[in-house]
Order: C-alpha cells, then structure tokens, then sequence
C-alpha cells in the first residue's frame, strides 16, 4: 500500500555531497544500511537505558532497545502505507548520540558542557553521521540523505529557539528545516520508542526485583492484559505468564498509534510528506485514553525504577565518573587517542577543545568509561579520586 504523504526516494531531498546511487537499494536503504555499519551503532552494544552495562546481561542496552524500536517501528509504518526503509534508518539512528550510563551521564555533560554550548544526544547523533564517523574516502560521517539526517534532529517535533551547537553547525550547512515537523515516518520512530521502552522497562523492572507483578497488575493496560492471559491460560508458569501479558500490552499500544494515526491522516489528508512536514501539528499520536494511561505507567516507573534508591545511588556513583574523566581530559588532551591529536593540534580555543572531549566522552561505553576511569584516576567514581592532578 503506498499513500500520497509517504516519503519516497524518488522525492528525497538527496544527500550533502552528490553520490551515484546504487543499483540494488534504495537510498533509504543505504541511509540504514550506513548506520548499522557505523562504529557508533556497535558501541550501543555496551551503553544502558537504566542499569549500568555491568549489572546484568538480561537487561536491555541501547542496541537491544533501538532494535525493538526499528521493529515496532516497521510495523507501523507498513500499516500506514509509509516507507519502511526510511523510518527503520531513524529508529535505528535515534539513540546513537547517547553518552554511557544512559540519561544520568547526558544530564553529567550536559551540565559540564554548559560554558560551552551544553550537550543534547538528539544533536549529538547528527553530529555523529555527519561529522565523527570518518570511514569513507569522500566525506566525514556517514553522508545521509536529508530526509533521514531531518528524522534524526526532530523526530521528537521542531526544534527552535536556541539549538544545540552540534545542531546548529550542521544545519547552517546543510538546512534541515528545523521549525518543522519530521515526515511521517520519522514521527513514527518517535512513538516507536516510547511503545518500546514502556513496555521493556517494565520487563527489566519485574526482573531486576525492584516491584512485583502485583504491584503492576495496578495500572492501566497491563492489569487486564494479565487477566485476559490468565483467563486463556490459568495455571501457567509465571515466566511464560509475564511475557504473554507484557506483549499484549505492546500489541495494545502499536494497535492504538495506528488506529488513531490512520484516523488523523484520513482527516488531514495531507498530498505530499512535504505537507505533513507543514501540518503544524503531528500525524503519528497515541489517543487521549492511551496517552492517559501511558503516563500513570511512566510515573509509576519514574518513582519505582528510574528513581529507586538503587539505581540512585549507582546514578551518583557513574555522575562522578563523568564529572572526574571531561576536566581530566580538558587538562590533558594529549592522553586522548592517536586519531583524535589532529583535531587536538587544530583546536583553536578551549570550547573547540572541550567539545572535542565531549565527542570522545559522550562516545564512550559503560564499560569503557568505567576502565578509563578506573586506569587514568585511581578509582570506579568519586570526583576527589585524582586529587585534581
């Protein structure tokens, strides 16, 4: 099913700088095919939503995750007639502006990158695929066509005011539209991720012990999707029992974004996905009644698991981390690696230089930060741990 609002590569916008087109895909998927090949793409591997990469191998990271979203993603977009190539590329490139330790080690460099044009992993992840990943004889990063390189910067809606400095050296190359809405598809990788983590944070939650399936059983969706499991299969082992309920509930939430979406677009009736770009509203939502229940589940996982004393005091514990390696590297930029002393030797003031160990930070695994930490400042966390050295 193809629909008038779909992007197409026909219609794409094409790339920075011109490349002849391959002859067995499309350049959408060339764009997806670029970041699953990226460097960036591997390390989300080792980089965590909520547990540090160490506590468990059960739990999801930002691969597993940004896996999940790429598939729910697909199956939205194919049921709304939108191009599946262009919106797995988005959800696949959504998270690779992450730093390690999920949000707690954003929020970290974010606040120490504040004298010098903070930190946003939305623009991180363009800077990314334009700038960092520098494999290709022709052109730093991955040289992604507009309309995916569009889905990464606003696939959460316009982005004005101020923009985020990796975002605005890009885009005064290279106009991304930024005031905007993203295409269709893009919209589609935005709700992807929210139906993806409701549902394994719950997952992750249960197995971390941090509440129960009692305490679940409470809110919105998941309590009669536990009935309904029970009533088709009473008596059947809890493992098999949390899973079949769980994935009623993600069956639930892509079932509503696109009965609810089809219905907004049939009404919108937009031409064109230049049109759906100047809507001035978005095409891909939730309804009223799921984006309710939506939120009492996400408040009561901000208060039982995002901020459970557990993972607090780990969040204080890798905080320190952060804060300890970006003044150390700022201090002695020449203990960054080989391939970075160029860009060293070239900075031209300490903000160039401090975005410079940004990237490299912000680029780093749980694993990885922890190891630096560990050999370059005498300990796992603590911001006294190098005395200043």
């Amino acid at each position: 099913m193809h629909v008038l609002y779909a992007s197409t590569p026909a219609q794409t916008q094409g790339r920075l700088v011109a490349e002849e087109e391959s002859a067995f895909r499309s350049c959408y998927q060339r764009d997806r095919d670029r970041i699953i090949h990226s460097s960036a793409f591997r390390r989300l591997k080792h980089k965590t939503q909520v547990f540090v990469e160490h506590e468990g191998d059960y739990f999801r990271t930002r691969l597993t995750h940004s896996i999940e979203v790429a598939q729910v993603a697909r199956t939205i977009a194919g049921a709304l007639g939108l191009n599946q190539e262009l919106t797995e590329a988005v959800a696949l490139a959504h998270d690779l502006g992450h730093t390690p330790f999920g949000h707690t080690g954003e929020d970290a460099l974010n606040a120490l990158m504040q004298p010098y044009g903070g930190f946003d992993h939305n623009a991180q992840a363009v800077r990314i695929v334009t700038a960092l990943e520098r494999h290709y004889a022709e052109f730093d990063g991955l040289n992604l066509t507009w309309d995916t390189l569009e889905g990464i910067a606003k696939h959460n809606g316009p982005v004005t005011g101020d923009l985020p400095y990796a975002l605005a050296d890009y885009n005064a190359r290279h106009d991304l539209e930024l005031h905007t809405h993203a295409s269709a598809e893009a919209q589609v990788a935005a709700l992807s991720d929210d139906v993806a983590y409701n549902n394994h944070d719950l997952h992750d939650g249960l197995r971390a012990g941090l509440f129960s399936e009692d305490d679940i059983r409470r809110l919105p969706i998941v309590g009669p999707c536990y009935d309904e499991v029970d009533a088709a299969y009473p008596g059947l082992d809890p493992y098999r029992r949390r899973h079949e309920a769980l994935r009623r509930v993600f069956g639930v939430m892509v079932a509503d974004v696109i009965e609810t979406s089809r219905a907004i677009l049939q009404q919108a009736a937009p031409q064109s996905a230049a049109e759906v770009r100047h809507l001035g509203r978005p095409v891909i939502r939730f309804s009223i009644g799921m984006w309710q229940a939506l939120r009492e589940i996400r408040e009561f996982l901000f208060s039982r698991m995002y901020r459970a004393p557990s993972v607090m005091e780990m969040r204080a514990q890798v905080t320190h981390v952060v804060e300890d390696l970006f003044p150390f590297y700022l201090a002695k930029p020449e203990l960054l690696p080989d391939r970075w002393r160029q860009d060293v030797e070239a900075a031209r003031d300490e903000t160039t230089l401090a975005r410079l160990v940004s990237d490299y930070i912000a680029g780093m695994t749980d694993r990885f930060a922890l190891q630096q930490h560990a050999r370059l400042l005498g300990g796992a966390g603590g911001s006294g741990a190098w005395g200043g050295a």
